[in-house]
């Protein structure tokens, strides 16, 4: 039944609202963000839900099946490694890893990426065209060898590869906010708002930002699929993550002398890595699609 009304009154829903009612109707991007929000989940409250020591060796249980198999042991779920390790536990622990420390990466990226990308963006003449031809310079370079030169230079380990990774996406990032200020800043309610008696940080802050959230949040996640495959890549090559780490990309590379013995120590870090890209991807091309339609309409 309708309701009564005393009065019309016009209802206009959000930009919130209208994002998450084209992206809601996308049912691959809800897939994909429902992936996200369980790798988030797991990384944040792992050290609560990981039912063994991840790097406790039980040496009666070397490269154990998991337990659908005829010699699997409920006890471990998803196996053992070659030194009698939960893979469970193992895999658990390093969603916060491979997927939290991808997201700190990003947000770190991203900071330095409104910071520089905002200078760069506002400024005119012979410094931008400077910091513009450095720009393309470093975007030339892939993200994953600047980070394996970067991790070169401050040598292997977890927190250097957190550094290198921020450094890789960098240029990225200054590159994707410096284009979406130059394109506000050609906008009519920005040059009116400059006719008005606004100075540049003024129109940065109350204008021109908070119009931009919707790339920065689509090419932070496109940023973080890159970070989680260049986390993993790093902890493969032996510069990233050391062993006994229990990160997805420094398992596999343990695992290989055994892939023929025990292909599920490879297999499952490799599937959950696979997961994790393709869930960011699908809410990222979700997002783009969402944020398309809304600009139509």
């Amino acid at each position: 039944m309708k309701k009564f009304r005393l009065y019309y009154e016009e209802y206009n829903r959000g930009p919130f609202q209208l994002l998450w009612s084209h992206f809601s109707r996308q049912h691959t991007a809800l897939f994909g963000l429902t992936g996200v929000a369980i790798l988030l989940l797991l990384a944040l409250v792992t050290l609560v839900l990981i039912p063994q020591d991840p790097y406790f060796q039980d040496a009666e249980y070397l490269l154990l099946p998991p337990s659908w198999q005829a010699d699997g042991m409920v006890k471990y779920p998803l196996g053992t490694d070659d030194l009698g390790r939960d893979l469970m536990s193992r895999l658990m622990r390093g969603s916060s890893y491979t997927f939290g420390l991808a997201i700190l990466a990003v947000l770190g990226a991203l900071a330095g990426g409104l910071l520089f990308g905002a200078l760069a963006g506002m400024s005119k003449g012979f410094k931008s065209s400077t910091f513009n031809h450095l720009l393309d310079l470093a975007l030339t370079i892939p993200s994953l060898l600047l980070a394996i030169v970067i991790v070169a230079v401050l040598g292997p380990g977890l927190t250097n590869t957190i550094w290198a990774i921020m450094l890789a996406l960098l240029p990225q990032f200054v590159h994707g906010v410096r284009n979406a200020i130059q394109d506000q800043l050609k906008q009519d309610y920005v040059v009116a708002y400059r006719l008005d008696g606004a100075n540049d940080w003024q129109i940065l802050f109350s204008v021109i930002l908070p119009n931009v959230w919707e790339q920065l949040i689509l090419l932070s996640t496109m940023a973080l699929s890159t970070a989680i495959l260049d986390i993993a890549a790093l902890g493969f090559l032996g510069l990233g993550a050391q062993s006994p780490t229990a990160e997805w990309g420094s398992m596999i590379a343990d695992s290989l002398d055994s892939i023929y013995l025990a292909p599920w120590t490879v297999a499952l870090p490799g599937l959950l890595i696979f997961i994790a890209v393709l869930s960011v991807n699908l809410v990222g091309d979700g997002l783009r699609v969402a944020m398309k339609k809304r600009r139509e309409n």
